[in-house]
């Protein structure tokens, strides 16, 4: 169980948004899979803000780095080949945000954190624990955030077979990790930590999503959700 209360260092993953076309449907899916309870755009778990839910077209979960500057991350996001889509803003008195697209056509955001310093609660069941980054441009995509966030790249042996690189900040923390797949679709990929991850997809199927995928790997059960929308998420115990 990890509590946060404080601004994460930079790059860290510290706060997730998934956008639905509908907020009721949704919310009935996400409470069966997590047991999660909704204030306004907040996901919460034991009272405490875990995700972060908002109505629009572009459906999908959407991971947001931390910052302590967002402009000037906005810029060296520029600077390193990607493209700022939605530039530095205010929301209300949580933080200053911004959302960007790498060179390799993946998607997430940057967040300053002032009175929400990202999810509250991490590392627990029926909350974020990790994402991880698939790309059929593993190189550029590698270059493109060491450049703009200082992370060092080391490979994984646990994984013979994969291309897989960690991504670290520079205090040698580990803050998820890159994966060449040359028929994927780029994009960040959102894992969730839970008490039995057959258990929590089966709950998602009963709610209107699908099992995608179900896997042994050498850090535990990973099973591959699609929600009733079409985006997908893992479990992870």
């Amino acid at each position: 169980m990890s509590s946060v209360d404080e601004n994460q260092p930079f790059g860290t993953p510290v706060w997730i948004e998934l956008t639905v076309p509908d907020l009721e449907r949704t919310q009935r899916f996400y409470r069966a899979v997590f047991g999660w309870e909704f204030d306004g755009g907040d996901c919460l778990y034991r009272g405490l803000p875990v995700a972060g839910l908002t109505q629009g077209e572009h459906a999908g979960w959407t991971v947001y780095l931390a910052t302590d500057d967002c402009d000037g991350t906005a810029e060296a996001i520029t600077a390193a080949g990607g493209t700022v889509v939605v530039q530095p803003h205010e929301r209300e008195d949580r933080g200053r945000t911004a959302l960007a697209v790498d060179p390799t056509g993946a998607r997430f955001g940057l967040w300053q954190g002032r009175s929400l310093p990202g999810c509250r609660l991490v590392n627990e069941a029926a909350t974020l624990m990790r994402n991880d980054l698939v790309t059929p441009e593993p190189g550029r995509a590698r270059e493109f955030y060491r450049t703009v966030f200082g992370f060092t790249l080391d490979g994984n042996e646990d994984l013979p077979g994969i291309d897989f690189t960690f991504l670290r900040r520079p205090d040698g923390h580990e803050i998820g990790g890159i994966t060449g797949e040359p028929q994927a679709t780029s994009a960040w990929g959102t894992l969730f930590l839970a008490d039995d991850a057959d258990s929590a997809a089966a709950r998602g199927v009963e709610a209107g999503g699908e099992t995608v995928s179900a896997v042994d790997t050498p850090y535990g059960r990973m099973v591959t959700v699609r929600d009733p929308f079409g985006t997908e998420f893992a479990v992870g115990s």
